[in-house]
């Protein structure tokens, strides 16, 4: 497809939805940030078109967010709208030197509990403002004030203004439910079908007001007489938060798509000059938004030139139809911002929360947003997230279980430090004297402190007649703290070790498939658990088909950073694919289900170095008529140079993506263009992964890092 054409089919039919998104949105924005309504829709235009051409997200769209409406509000309150326009163009040089000192990702370093929290209580103080202008009033200055004063707002309410804002919510809330599938927003719906409800029937109520000539209304930015250190907290809380909500948008938006990856020290360049224009031409801060980059991505959107087109629509359709704005109601915009604020507070995030353990911080920051200000609420969630750390760094559990007469199991897990040393001593001190005691630690840290106090009750209690056996089930600091190597040297991480690597050899004599499932439900089982009751729920949906040999070296998921539902697996002895009706079945089933039913995009088959397979073939050492024999043989490999292994098991891997095609189903769907195939190789040695070429006409096929 040629770039005019996709523009064409792709990128312009986006722009459109966008832009009628970007419109009731932007207005609402700048209502509830108490700013001229003409400058949320210079924001969007600049969002649109400076960020849009200049930014590292090419599918990101930028303009006002409701994530900034407190702090803004606050600023025009302190400074007026021009001091405040001033206040966002300095902002914006701050974003452009932290992207260019490429200090990008270090925004993301702030907790995600904190920055959802902030936006929830943001999300909060817009909707309590909001019910006054949906009833006909005006909001007050504080959260605290609007929810104190609105059963009196509730009591003496314009009843034409809550008529039309309550539909316009009805609206907004039903809409996507009843229509599935609609290139018409939700709020575009409501503000349009409100409104012509609103002119049809005559309504006296409160509209939006603009200026006739928007272009020579421009405001002015002028530097705020205010103290120095008040104006540059404005600053840096515009630049900071402005920047984390736009780079947590493009990593969000990044999720939605196949295209090109967001370059995230661009990307806050882009949106620094993006709040400087726009500072300049009075328009309210610029963030990337979620709200709009996800219906871009939706839309069909490819290029930037959708994010840059919506822009262009956004300035046209002001400049000409300024009219048409002034007859929407301001309850009506007051409804969008209330649904977009409550949306803020978002129930999915909330569990997640929930799930890890990270509410509290969540709660904190929320509740800080919304009683006190929008500093003192991340200033608070960013001490609650430190505390968390700080307990879950300092926490173990502690059981002691009687398995029988005179036989104690003490079970010991997660992270033990000197401060546990009085709780380790009453917890021993409460066993009976002269039993069998089994001490099983699944540590993930092992202070000196901790490992003395458990060594000297060892030590004591075996001298009174006790006996002790000490068993590390997730790793070997205890050992190494008693070789005197606690904290120095390296052991293999317990999610990539083998048994031999994390368990003692008594122990993995007996039961390693028992310790290691268990060391699964403990410590893998609860990160996954969400993952995998997705897929449980949803059914699976691999990318690829993955043969590979049988080999216990080998880990498919290990070495190809994979995990549930990534691949759909097949292995064998030899990683071979008979060919098409050659008698075994079992193979061919799978290809066949993959192809036909899972839909893969991609068959990979790798080898890897050291193959007993490919030994045997190389040698015959496979007896003629035995089951290895009669299974080695439906490889069809030929090898050029038996000599050169890894050029044996490079052939195989090469025969084997040509036994692939003998399946009608393959070869239909790779001349469809809908299936590919790859050949690897993985030199365990290396622990690096190599693409087998089979197109080279050379004698040893070419074997090019993948990296």
């Amino acid at each position: 497809m040629s770039d005019l054409t996709q523009l064409l089919r792709r990128d312009l039919p986006a722009s459109i939805v966008v832009f009628l998104i970007a419109i009731p949105l932007s207005l609402g924005i700048a209502a509830a940030s108490g700013a001229p309504l003409l400058a949320g829709l210079v924001a969007a235009v600049v969002g649109g078109i400076v960020a849009g051409a200049l930014g590292g997200a090419p599918l990101q769209v930028s303009g006002p967010a409701a994530g900034l409406t407190v702090i803004v509000a606050g600023a025009v309150a302190d400074f007026g709208f021009a001091g405040t326009a001033a206040i966002v163009a300095v902002a914006g040089i701050v974003q452009i030197l932290l992207g260019v000192s490429r200090l990008g990702r270090a925004a993301l370093a702030l907790s995600p509990a904190v920055v959802h929290g902030m936006l929830a209580g943001i999300g909060v103080v817009i909707a309590l403002s909001q019910v006054h202008v949906l009833l006909g009033g005006r909001p007050q200055s504080s959260a605290w004030e609007n929810l104190r004063e609105l059963p009196g707002q509730i009591v003496h309410n314009h009843g034409l203004s809550a008529m039309l804002g309550l539909l316009t919510v009805g609206i907004l809330l039903l809409w996507p439910r009843v229509v599935k599938i609609s290139v018409l927003p939700a709020a575009l719906v409501a503000v349009v079908g409100v409104t012509a409800l609103a002119w049809v029937t005559g309504a006296e109520v409160v509209r939006v007001d603009l200026p006739a000539e928007p272009l020579a209304d421009l405001v002015t930015p002028v530097w705020p007489d205010a103290p120095i250190h008040k104006i540059t907290v404005a600053v840096l809380t515009i630049a900071l938060v402005a920047s984390v909500e736009s780079l947590l948008s493009a990593v969000a938006v990044d999720r939605m798509h196949d295209g090109p990856r967001a370059q995230l020290n661009k990307e806050l360049v882009a949106q620094g000059a993006a709040n400087t224009v726009s500072g300049l031409l009075g328009g309210l801060p610029v963030t990337g938004v979620i709200v709009r980059s996800s219906t871009n991505v939706a839309a069909g959107a490819k290029t930037r030139w959708s994010a840059i087109l919506h822009g262009v629509w956004v300035a046209a359709f002001v400049l000409l139809c300024a009219g048409l704005l002034e007859t929407i109601p301001m309850a009506v915009l007051a409804a969008v911002l209330i649904v977009v604020g409550l949306k803020l507070v978002s129930l999915a995030q909330i569990k997640t929360y929930l799930r890890h353990g990270e509410f509290p911080t969540y709660l904190v920051t929320a509740v800080g947003v919304v009683a006190v200000d929008l500093l003192t609420g991340v200033a608070l969630g960013m001490v609650t997230a430190a505390v968390l750390i700080l307990w879950r760094l300092t926490r173990c559990e502690i059981r002691t279980v009687q398995r029988a007469p005179g036989d104690w199991l003490v079970t010991i897990s997660g992270t033990l430090a000197f401060i546990e040393s009085a709780r380790l001593t009453k917890e021993f001190g409460a066993l009976p004297p002269n039993v069998d005691v089994d001490v099983e630690l699944h540590l993930d840290y092992l202070d000196h402190g901790a490992f003395e106090t458990i060594k000297a009750w060892e030590t004591a209690y075996t001298k009174a007649g006790g006996r002790v056996r000490i068993r590390e089930v997730h790793d070997s600091w205890f050992s190494r703290a008693t070789s005197g190597r606690l904290g120095g040297g390296k052991s293999t991480p317990r999610l990539l070790g083998s048994w031999s690597r994390w368990q003692d050899m008594d122990h993995q004599r007996r039961d390693a498939m028992a310790a290691g499932i268990a060391e699964f439900e403990r410590t893998v089982a609860p990160l996954v658990r969400p993952h995998l009751a997705d897929l449980a729920r949803d059914g699976q949906f691999p990318q690829q088909l993955f043969i590979t040999c049988a080999d216990s070296r080998l880990v498919p998921n290990l070495i190809t950073g994979s995990g549930p539902g990534d691949l759909f697996c097949v292995r064998n002895v030899g990683n071979i694919v008979p060919p098409y009706g050659a008698g075994d079945a079992s193979v061919g089933a799978s290809i066949e289900y993959a192809v036909e039913v899972l839909g893969v995009n991609t068959i990979t088959v790798c080898g890897h170095s050291g193959c007993g397979a490919v030994r045997a073939l190389i040698s015959d050492a496979a007896s003629p008529g035995s089951s290895l024999g009669d299974w080695l043989t439906l490889s069809g490999v030929r090898f050029t140079d038996p000599s050169d292994e890894e050029k044996c098991c490079a052939d195989n891997v090469v025969r084997q993506l040509a036994n692939l095609r003998t399946y009608p189903s393959v070869r239909a769907a790779e001349s469809e263009g809908r299936l590919r195939l790859t050949g690897m190789y993985f030199d365990l040695s290396e622990a690096r992964m190599y693409e087998v070429d089979p197109e080279v006409g050379a004698p040893r096929p070419v074997i090019i890092p993948a990296a």
